[in-house]
Order: structure tokens, then sequence, then C-alpha cells
């Protein structure tokens, strides 16, 4: 069938194999329970048998993939129907019954059943038609269950792997929609700096090489050391350093002893984008405050900067590309399985990121 994989195709004949050589097995291990087996019955019982396995090939290979799967629900009805009254006339056509062994009280000494005692264990003929109908019915029902569950499980999985490849590619454009803007920053404070201080321009190029070859070498990883992330932000805040000089008080506290852990790629670097452009007011007094915190199995992250207009909503002001960014990341990355607190206080804008280790 169309859509499903080859290791479904393989469980599901598997199972098939199975559940029809117990069915099979059943007459043999009747008769044989007995004391002794009458294979003119067994051969009778597996003719039914058999009649009864023909409906459901017939259904789960033909019919459900080639009329019920595409919607052909009136021909598919019809279908079965034929098949299943065909295979109903064949097995009343074929006598069954279990005939008394040689010698036993019900037989005479030929092993022949007298006409009376045969008559009674003859079932009336729509009895006999409403079993097997019965039974057609349970197995046409089970057989298109299975396959449609079968079907179901193909295309979850090809649905997963589907999901799987869009979450790669939507955080292979978020990097890419990160990376121009703050490569556009920096140049504007490389800028800047020629103006002030060539020297410190020159710096700053050094650092912007180091910065661009993490870029495009490291950020195209899915993940990434933590202790490279750890050097890239403070190349980031030396470079920001640079422009903003003694006007901005910068503190960052990282734990002395890494531990040797990954996480995705330019995690933080939005949110600290952010805090400068945000927190840096001049002739005003300004600060940015970094800190990670690296619990046993989670990391988090404290970026707090100085607020400066207490009417404005500083949470709009966030609500540019790089705050949206780093939320469908962390969608894309962790789903529910990490915490994003934004508290804003008078003269203060703290942003609390937790995830997963």
């Amino acid at each position: 069938m169309k859509g499903l994989s080859s290791d479904n195709r393989k469980i599901e004949f598997l199972i098939y194999v199975l559940v029809w050589t117990f069915v099979f097995s059943v007459p043999y291990f009747s008769e044989r329970s007995s004391g002794q087996i009458n294979w003119n019955e067994v051969t009778k019982n597996w003719m039914h048998v058999f009649g009864y396995l023909v409906i459901f090939l017939i259904n789960v290979y033909v019919l459900v993939p080639k009329l019920l799967l595409k919607k052909r629900y009136l021909h598919y009805f019809v279908s079965v129907s034929v098949l299943v009254i065909l295979v109903i006339t064949v097995n009343l056509i074929v006598p069954s019954g279990k005939a008394p062994l040689p010698g036993s009280p019900s037989g005479d000494s030929n092993g022949m059943m007298p006409p009376v005692h045969e008559a009674r264990m003859q079932k009336p003929p729509i009895m006999a038609f409403a079993d097997n109908l019965i039974i057609c019915i349970l197995l046409v029902g089970a057989g298109t269950a299975i396959k449609l569950m079968s079907k179901w499980l193909s295309e979850e999985k090809l649905r997963k792997d589907g999901e799987k490849e869009q979450l790669k590619t939507n955080l292979a454009l978020l990097k890419h929609q990160v990376s121009p803007h703050f490569f556009m920053n920096t140049l504007n404070n490389i800028h800047t700096l020629i103006e002030l201080d060539s020297e410190k321009a020159q710096d700053a190029v050094e650092r912007l090489s180091t910065l661009m070859r993490y870029l495009l070498y490291d950020s195209a990883q899915s993940t990434i050391e933590l202790k490279k992330e750890i050097e890239f932000i403070y190349s980031f805040i030396s470079l920001m350093q640079l422009r903003h000089s003694d006007e901005v008080d910068v503190a960052v506290l990282i734990p002395d002893q890494i531990p040797d852990i990954k996480i995705p790629p330019m995690l933080f670097i939005s949110l600290l984008e952010n805090a400068f452009k945000h927190g840096v007011n001049y002739p005003m007094k300004s600060y940015i405050y970094f800190e990670i915190q690296i619990h046993e199995k989670t990391l988090n992250c404290i970026i707090k900067n100085s607020k400066h207009k207490p009417v404005a909503n500083q949470y709009d002001e966030y609500s540019g590309i790089g705050l949206e960014n780093i939320k469908k990341s962390l969608n894309l990355l962790y789903k529910h399985d990490y915490k994003l607190d934004i508290s804003e206080k008078e003269n203060e804008f703290e942003i609390n990121l937790t995830i997963p280790v």
C-alpha cells in the first residue's frame, strides 16, 4: 500500500502469519485432544478456515487499498458483500460437523452415524448461514482495522519526520535572521570607532573576525560546547564595551568551572543585543548585567539592564527581531521544556531564561 513503510509492512505480514498459523492449528489440536486424529474432519475444517483466509487476504491487500482508502465506499461495500456470500456458499456446500469415531456409542460397527443422530447434529441452514456471516464480518472488520492502523502509524511516522526536517529548516532560518542583525550592529560600532580611535577600531576588526568565524562555522551546528558559547559572549561584550566605553557598567558573572555540556548556538546573543540597545541611554548612567548559573539538569541565564523610560513599556520595545527570534527558537528546540520570565521594574528590565541541559 502506498505510504506504508517497509518496516510496517514486514511487521503487519508477520502478525498475519502468526495469527493464521494459530487458526489453522486449532482443528488439528482439537482432533488430537480426542485421542485419535480424524484427518477427514481436520481437512474439512481447514477448507472452511481457508475460505475465511481468502476473505481476509483479499480484503486487506486488494479491497481496502484499492477501494476503501480511495473513498470508493459503495464499490468496497458491494465487493465485500459479494466475496462474503461466495465464501459462505462454499462453506455451506462443504459438510461440517464432527463424525463419530469407530466403535463409539453413537455409531455402528462401521463407524457410521445413524440418520437420526446425524440429523440432530446438523444445524438449520439459516443458523449455519448466520454463523458464517458473523465470522466473515468479524474477519473483514479486524483486517480493515489492522490495515487502517498500520497506515495511520506510517503516516504518523512520516509526519514526525517531516516536523523534524521543518524544525531544522526553521532553526536555520532563525540563525540567518540573527546573524545579519548582529553583523549590522557590529559594523555600526566599528564605523563609530574609526572616527574616535583607530587602534580600538583595529582591535574591533580582529574581534569581529573572531565572531564571524563563529557565525560561519560554529553556529551552523545544531549544538555547541558551552565553553565556546561563553567565549563568543565574552568577545561580543568586549566589542560592545569598546563603543560604550565607561558610560556603561557591564558586569559578567560566569562560573569558573564550565561543565562539558552542549547548548544550541547563539542562544543568548539576541537578548544581550537588546540589553545594550535598550539599556544604554546617554548621558544617564547605564548598566548591563549578565549571569549564567549552571545546575545539575538546568542552565539559568539572567540578563538585566537599566531602564530609562519609566512611562514606556519596555517589553514592547523588546518585542523586536531579537526577542521574537529567541522565543521561536526556544519553542522549536524545547517545546514547553523551558522557562522564560520577563520582568519590568521602575528602573530595571530583567530576563530570566532556564533551559534543560
